[in-house]
């Protein structure tokens, strides 16, 4: 899932962009409302976090600006002020959900998993194709019954190409839910942990789960000729 983090104190951006990204996200940092829009506008992201106190244009600016222009992703607020009428005026403003300063980082990770259940993409907490499961929360994986071992990105990786179960996904679909703005477009790093995603999860079985549509992408799915390797 790729998120935008709106945030201008750089030391608590950087604080919950490391926790993020330890937990499979990818992230993209904008440190006032501006920029935040022009991300948005530039880029696909499944998730907001918003904060309300941003230089150049504040949170609930932003947050009508976004859905104004038809952004329908989910919207969580921070901010240091948890007063009722300040709680009213974000989500009156078009967030989901409200969350104050200072916070639990799990409870920021259980609000996270929330809104995403809510989206329109419904995100599943187990998700399941043949015998491969994946629990969205704890972020385990077995296949068989058997745990696999994933690195963070691996198992975002997967988790997407299992959300997007029967539909080929492309290169760049993918880059704009499993990476962030460092990815660059010219190398290979989506090859290679697609080639390190398929040695963990097919090597042993006689049911290759990930398939390759040459010149389309990837394509997960237990059916048998679904791809061209």
């Amino acid at each position: 899932m790729r998120v935008l983090l709106v945030e201008d104190e750089s030391r608590v951006a950087g604080f919950i962009a490391k926790g993020l990204r330890e937990h499979a996200y990818a992230v993209d940092i904008a440190p006032d409302g501006e920029q935040a829009l022009y991300y948005a506008a530039v880029n696909e992201y499944d998730l907001v976090i918003l904060d309300v106190l941003l230089p150049v244009k504040d949170g609930h600016a932003v947050c009508r600006e976004l859905r104004a222009s038809g952004f329908r992703a989910p919207i969580l607020m921070l901010t240091a002020r948890d007063a009722v009428d300040d709680r009213v005026a974000g989500l009156d403003s078009g967030a989901d959900d409200y969350l104050a300063k200072p916070f639990d980082f799990k409870e920021l990770l259980a609000r996270l998993r929330a809104l995403l259940r809510r989206s329109t993409n419904l995100r599943p907490p187990v998700a399941r194709m043949a015998d491969l499961t994946l629990d969205t929360a704890s972020h385990t994986v077995t296949r068989a019954g058997k745990p696999l071992s994933l690195t963070a990105k691996e198992y975002a990786l997967l988790e997407f190409l299992v959300l997007n179960e029967g539909r080929v996904v492309g290169r760049e679909q993918i880059a704009e839910h499993v990476w962030d703005e460092s990815f660059d477009p010219f190398s290979n790093v989506i090859d290679v942990y697609v080639k390190r995603l398929r040695a963990k999860l097919d090597t042993g079985y006689s049911r290759r789960l990930i398939h390759t549509r040459r010149g389309e992408g990837y394509i997960m799915t237990p059916q048998p000729g679904a791809g061209d390797e």
